[in-house]
């Protein structure tokens, strides 16, 4: 692979103007795509395979026209202090605002709360829906304005008027106020870490051509393949945060390469050929993991995951063409002040003639890195258990996971669609926001209409259910659709119980019947989904664990370093749960956040930690331990191969690391729940793994293993193939070849006692 990629490198650096003319003209393809593709249309949220979404399936076979997750308002009327809503100039407010709304463009129906009995019991609250025959995506701003025109006028009227539903929702993803943040932060952390305008841009500027690229192409193919708007979302978080790290890695290692004597063309094909493949490993492992979303059976987190991997191969070739072209238009200005004084002053390559291994860079001065190292060389048991335990506590909260998908409660109070669940819930109680929906398949059944009667008693007797609704049938008489609300607010846990209560009662509720029923609504579908989430986690990490164990195997020819690898990783997956959970579950520290409300964690949150921490950390783990390994097959002892490693990679993963939390960080600015809650959980994860369990647990662990740490049996050794992620075919070519010399083989690790 480093020969390849060492070529791959030389040949962008010397042909540099077709390079760069080639990604502009994918860009340019890829925005003139994404302006003529037609828009993406709104197919609604899936889950197959759960009894929730076969009744949504249900319902719309046996009522044709109705989509069951279309399009609604539910406007909801509150009087003066004092005052009923169903009286003089406010009821005649509601009746003009109900009838304005009827015959609002894109307008099925729009219900009378006198007539439909949609009155509180004290009579200062009432509520309105109004259905649409479009989804929300597709409603046109006529509807919308009509929507609001109508609220504004019932106001003026001297009425409270909030509106909840999906009518309002536009969709869209992040503002770009997110984005401008981490750039702008990631800006910062590349100028002190190179020190230079130009190598600090570079990274930004490859990055930002590459989430052009991908975003473009994500719209491009929106139509076709069906993608919703949030599939943009995870795709532009890990473009911009692998993009700027990626080539930060092969910036790194260039200058590190012209500080040994190495001429430009040649330290950009060394850079290519040695970060350029740790880079390719680790795009790998974060594409496998991204990928490996689809066996979780959730069609829209498999979109998400398979945009993101897009995103994410994009960002490795930049690093590996786009980069080193760059590179070729400007090799000194990416150097340090005093290195380019020295250039200047007559002190040019040899033409990779020399060793990139013996000579020392000579900006590697001790560093922090390396007194870190030392310190932790000097104390690798305190430091293995202050680490461990400090993960373990920070995990600890997990333990309380419940599982969910936050709703208009989680939404900031300053929106209308949070104040109207808020009256909704005082007027009517907490369950009225989350009824259940029971659809009840009564074909081949003589007595239809009684039949539903009697299902519709039985569920209305269960303890939990507060009332149930007349039910409405198709226009068969075999299908029949009626709402019983709960007691208790959809994400409570009573309510999750009431649920599994009814189904598991359905035999008997249903014995002699002749008809049979599904629970589906809104709430019942979020039940469904945290529980099919729920029991595809494990599976799911225990194949992203073993797949991290085989990769590192094959990558550091060696058992113990990868288990340490894997360990490392579950440690820092659970503690970022476990802040998660601490935050936006129970409430320490959510308003610091602009997190208003508490309540379970997003169903898809466990599952995106699972799939992006993983490349993540083994992004971190290649960077760091592969200098590591790099330096002891050369000779040097565990200890010093420890502090070796330390000195040429800990800053720039520091700073990788920095960027990334950064870029995730600034999500939480968000308004949207999701996203402010997936931005922080990354943040949190990047944070933990790379400055806890990279930067001390592993040295730790490798100053207590000594020799063992590299110990791999001879058979397996024999039988693994070899991956050349360090470069050392580079090492072992004759001067300006690509090719190593024939008969020569990889320097072995020695037995060591």
């Amino acid at each position: 692979m480093a020969i390849f990629l060492h070529r791959v490198g030389r040949i962008a650096f010397r042909h540099r103007w077709y390079v760069v003319l080639v990604w502009a003209a994918v860009l340019a393809l890829a925005g003139f795509g994404a302006l003529s593709a037609p828009k993406a249309s709104d197919e609604g949220f899936s889950m197959p395979g759960i009894e929730s979404q076969k009744a949504f399936d249900l319902m719309e076979q046996r009522f044709p026209g109705t989509a069951a997750d279309g399009a609604s308002a539910r406007v909801v009327f509150v009087a003066p202090d004092g005052e009923r809503v169903d009286a003089g100039g406010n009821r005649r407010a509601v009746e003009a605002a109900v009838a304005s709304l009827a015959e609002g463009p894109q307008a099925v129906s729009a219900s009378d709360p006198f007539r439909a009995k949609a009155l509180s019991q004290d009579g200062r609250t009432a509520y309105a829906t109004v259905t649409y025959e479009a989804g929300p995506k597709d409603l046109t701003a006529a509807a919308r304005d009509r929507l609001k025109g109508a609220v504004e006028d019932a106001r003026g009227a001297g009425l409270t008027v909030e509106v909840g539903g999906k009518a309002l929702d536009e969709g869209g993803g992040p503002g770009g106020t997110a984005e401008a943040t981490g750039v702008a932060v990631a800006a910062l952390v590349l100028l002190v870490t190179f020190g230079s305008l130009a190598a600090a841009g570079l990274p930004l500027l490859t990055a930002l051509i590459g989430v052009g690229v991908s975003l473009a192409s994500i719209l491009t193919l929106a139509h076709a393949l069906h993608l919703s708007a949030t599939t943009s979302i995870l795709a532009m978080m890990l473009g911009l945060a692998v993009g700027i790290d990626y080539a930060l890695f092969v910036v790194s290692r260039y200058r590190e390469e012209r500080s040994r004597g190495h001429e430009p063309r040649e330290a950009a094909a060394v850079a290519a050929g040695t970060a350029g493949s740790a880079v390719v490993f680790a795009g790998l492992t974060v594409v496998i993991a991204l990928a490996g979303l689809s066996v979780v059976g959730i069609p829209m987190l498999t979109k998400m995951g398979l945009a993101a991997s897009g995103a994410v191969t994009v960002a490795v070739l930049i690093a590996l063409t786009l980069v080193p072209a760059l590179l070729g238009f400007w090799p000194n200005a990416v150097l340090t002040r005093r290195a380019r004084a020295g250039r200047a002053g007559g002190t040019g390559g040899t033409g990779g003639g020399r060793s990139a291994r013996d000579d020392a860079p000579k900006d590697a001065t001790e560093g922090w890195g390396t007194r870190w190292a030392r310190f932790v060389l000097r104390r690798p048991l305190p430091v293995l258990l202050l680490g461990v335990v400090g993960l373990g506590a920070l995990a600890l909260p997990m333990t309380d996971l419940r599982l969910g998908n936050p709703g208009d409660e989680a939404k900031p109070v300053s929106t209308t669609e949070r104040r109207a669940y808020d009256a909704l819930a005082e007027a009517f109680g907490p369950g009225f926001n989350g009824p259940l929906t029971i659809v009840v398949d009564a074909r081949g059944t003589k007595d239809a209409k009684d039949a539903v009667r009697t299902v519709a008693r039985r569920i209305g007797d269960t303890g939990g259910i507060v009332s149930v609704s007349p039910a409405r049938f198709n226009e068969a008489g075999d299908t029949a659709v009626f709402q019983a609300v709960p007691s208790t607010a959809p994400t409570d846990e009573r309510t999750k119980d009431l649920v599994t209560s009814i189904r598991e009662e359905r035999p008997e509720i249903v014995s002699g019947t002749g008809v049979t029923f599904a629970v589906t609504g809104t709430t019942a579908l979020d039940i469904d989904i945290a529980g099919k989430v729920q029991s595809a986690l494990v599976p799911y990490l225990t194949v992203v664990v073993g797949l991290a164990v085989v990769l590192l195997l094959l990558v550091f020819r060696s058992l113990l370093v990868p288990l340490k690898a894997a360990a490392g990783y579950l440690l820092s997956v659970l503690a970022s749960l476990g802040v998660v959970v601490l935050v936006f579950q129970q409430g320490h520290g959510a308003g610091l956040l602009g997190a208003e409300h508490t309540g379970p964690i997003m169903s898809l949150m466990p599952i995106f930690l699972v799939g992006i921490v993983f490349g993540l950390a083994m992004d971190y783990e290649v960077f760091l331990v592969s200098r590591m390994r790099e330096a002891y097959v050369h000779g040097r002892t565990p200890g010093e191969s420890v502090t070796e490693g330390f000195r040429h990679s800990a800053r720039v993963v520091a700073a990788a690391a920095l960027i990334m939390v950064a870029v995730f960080a600034g999500f939480v600015s968000e308004d949207d729940s999701m996203i402010k809650m997936i931005g922080f959980g990354l943040a949190s994860a990047v944070l933990l793994d790379a400055f806890v369990v990279r930067m001390a647990l592993v040295p730790a662990v490798l100053a207590l293993l000594g020799h063992r740490a590299w110990w791999l049996p001879a058979r397996l050794d024999r039988l693994l193939p070899r991956v050349d992620v360090e470069g050392e075919a580079l090492h072992r070519r004759p001067a300006g070849t690509d090719t190593p010399p024939s008969g020569t083989v990889a320097p072995r690790e020695v037995s060591r006692t």
